[in-house]
């Protein structure tokens, strides 16, 4: 017997979009990961898949919100990691000059995608201050969400079992309905294991509602 499905319905004034590390390192095949996201990025259409997912928020004033994934130089003296954690530093993946400077920022691997900055600088979504290891726990895009009054959420981004993932769990614990969109998102392929496989088994054990990309626009649309 499989799992039921609990259905999610969704409105403008409750939900919102949050993409997760619409970022060069990830999403470009410049980006330090491509070589082992860009596979899976390819398959599941994921640049356009998030493209989809802001022009159908934006055309439909659904609220929108970025949580980053930024390090600067202060964050090279941590005293221990987890492996991707010491891979992302041995990589200098998400650097930036620091907290207080765009030095060197434009087109870098932290700035996020060309095709969404028209999206993401229009002066109306919210870009949240960084998330350090995986999850919203360290940003204040709980916060962020809570002073407007959004308790439903449409989760996309990079990558797959980490920081989406890890935003679903700290999303669900803190009450938030969520909504995981299953192709607009990938992950990376390593001899440890397919990244965006083991997230598809976690999302469809917990989140409220897994849908394609075409079945979010088609929600937000109807909305």
């Amino acid at each position: 017997m499989g799992l039921p499905d609990p259905g999610m319905t969704i409105d403008k004034g409750s939900t919102a979009l949050v993409v997760t590390d619409p970022q060069n390192d990830f999403l470009s095949p410049e980006g330090v990961t491509w070589g082992v996201v860009g596979e899976s990025v390819t398959e599941n259409n994921t640049v356009g898949n998030i493209e989809s997912l802001f022009k159908a928020a934006k055309e439909n004033n659904f609220q929108v919100f970025i949580s980053p994934h930024y390090y600067y130089p202060t964050d090279k003296g941590w005293a221990f990691e987890g492996p991707l954690e010491l891979l992302m530093h041995n990589i200098n993946m998400f650097d930036r000059k620091g907290a207080l400077t765009l030095d060197g920022f434009e087109n870098s691997g932290p700035d996020f995608l060309q095709q969404y900055k028209k999206y993401i600088n229009d002066g109306k979504t919210v870009v949240t201050s960084p998330h350090k290891v995986y999850g919203p726990e360290a940003n204040d895009l709980v916060l962020q969400l809570r002073k407007r009054k959004i308790d439903k959420v449409l989760l996309a981004g990079m990558s797959a079992n980490l920081c989406v993932e890890s935003h679903l769990r700290e999303l669900l614990e803190q009450g938030f309905e969520v909504a995981v969109v299953k192709d607009a998102t990938a992950g990376a392929r390593l001899p440890e294991g397919d990244g965006y496989e083991a997230a598809m088994v976690n999302f469809r054990y917990i989140a409220n509602a897994l849908w394609s990309t075409k079945e979010t626009v088609d929600a937000i649309n109807a909305s």
